[in-house]
């Protein structure tokens, strides 16, 4: 690869034309067909697989430098020696997991209780992103996400997708509306001022429902108010 500029995204038509030829000529160690364009870069090894095979066979690729990939005889395992206790369940989709490690069931190597499908977490660590994904029941991020990444889970960076859109903005908001039953404010409702009876306090305990001083009957000194439903 010279540069972005150069051939297609950068490659050369005429190294691209030799991956072709080369591809012809390596069978898949998962389908048995020709056209495999990965090799396992584990020396001595010279098995090929193509991608779209590499899930169903149990093979790894780590989405990090130098994006290494192995075949199934040779992909990475999880070194925690534990086994799920019967009935376990994935706690993203909440299905049972297989009773011990395997390609498509792992866990986490911080608290060792986590048990998830590869699937699952796979969903979750792309909608997470690399600033949020983290192990889903003890909260564990360093380790997780290290562990993670040798497993061949791919984590974009990128933000979460909860945030595209600002989809969460109004979580941020502040109340701003006097609840009181009969609102005293000639202006209204949505009326405030920083001190006196016209101070709009938010509820104590959730924050969801105000009130005017004035239209509560609560004095100047009172630091405090919570609405009838908490």
């Amino acid at each position: 690869k010279d540069n972005d500029r150069l051939g297609i995204l950068g490659f050369l038509p005429r190294d691209i034309q030799h991956a072709v030829r080369r591809a012809a000529q390596q069978h898949c160690c998962v389908c048995g067909q020709s056209g495999a364009t990965i090799m396992c870069c584990k020396e001595d090894c010279g098995r090929w697989f193509h991608l779209p095979c590499a899930k169903e066979g149990g093979c790894v690729t780590q989405y990090i430098p130098d994006y290494s990939s192995y075949c199934p005889e040779h992909s990475p395992q999880q070194d925690a020696q534990v086994t799920p206790e019967p009935g376990t369940e994935c706690p993203i989709c909440m299905e049972p997991v297989e009773d011990r490690k395997t390609f498509r069931t792992m866990v986490c190597p911080a608290c060792k209780k986590a048990w998830f499908h590869r699937d699952c977490i796979q969903g979750q660590a792309l909608c997470a992103g690399l600033l949020c994904l983290q192990c889903p029941l003890c909260r564990n991020m360093e380790e997780f996400l290290q562990q993670m990444f040798i497993m061949g889970i791919r984590v974009p960076f990128r933000l979460p997708t909860w945030e595209d859109n600002d989809a969460f903005a109004e979580l941020g908001e502040r109340h701003g509306r006097c609840n009181a039953r009969k609102c005293l404010h000639p202006r209204g409702r949505e009326e405030d001022e920083e001190e006196g009876p016209w101070e709009l306090l938010l509820c104590s305990s959730c924050a969801a429902e105000g009130t005017h001083r004035c239209c509560a009957g609560l004095r100047n000194s009172t630091p405090s108010w919570e609405c009838d439903s908490c």
